[in-house]
């Protein structure tokens, strides 16, 4: 697979500052851990049980994040899209092993941030350190909230079509047993509200 790097690159780099602003020198030493990777479609980037050591930056691709019960029972975590991070957090955090497995659902392209030289970069830098800051209160407390809410507050249907809104292309890139099991719901279910909303 062809990788064009420099545009990878920009991506994440634009991805960063969305969140803060980051200095030349911040951003040289961000390039200088990254590294490329690619996955065939089907392919485990980390299996339930390993300690993670990257956080990933999806640049073209799809993952899933994906729990397996003692009865051999399959519950999606999250979906993750290109230009999202993806990675065991708790994981990376507590250097422990990781309690799911991620999957690529198609063929992808990652960057990998070294999470150690990451850790230290934070310490040393405060414009990283406020992108850190800015990226977990959006997504760990912001997003994870509002996900939570939309659980108990929404039904089936609903939590669908925000789903649509979100990636209106997830139905041609991603099976139905996915999208059902990551509404919480199964396939058969996922089929009659997709009936009912045709």
């Amino acid at each position: 697979m062809m990788i064009d790097r420099e545009k990878y690159i920009l991506a994440l780099k634009s991805k960063f500052e969305s969140y803060a602003l980051i200095s030349k020198e911040s951003w040289l030493l961000i390039e200088s851990i990254i590294t490329f990777q690619t996955l065939k479609k089907s392919e485990i980037l980390l299996p339930s049980g390993q300690i993670a050591k990257n956080l990933h930056y999806i640049c073209k691709g799809i993952l899933r994040a994906y729990i397996t019960n003692s009865k051999g029972d399959i519950y999606n975590k999250n979906i993750f899209f290109e230009d999202e991070f993806c990675g065991s957090k708790v994981s990376l955090l507590q250097r422990i092993p990781s309690d799911f497995s991620l999957e690529a659902l198609e063929e992808s392209v990652l960057i990998n941030l070294d999470n150690k030289k990451y850790r230290k970069l934070i310490g040393k830098n405060d414009d990283l350190k406020n992108f850190y800051i800015a990226y977990l209160e959006k997504n760990w407390v912001i997003e994870k909230e509002q996900k939570e809410i939309s659980l108990v507050m929404e039904n089936a249907t609903e939590r669908y079509q925000t789903l649509l809104k979100k990636h209106p292309d997830i139905l041609q890139r991603v099976p139905q047993l996915h999208i059902a099991s990551h509404l919480g719901i199964t396939p058969t279910q996922l089929s009659r509200i997709r009936k009912v909303l045709k």
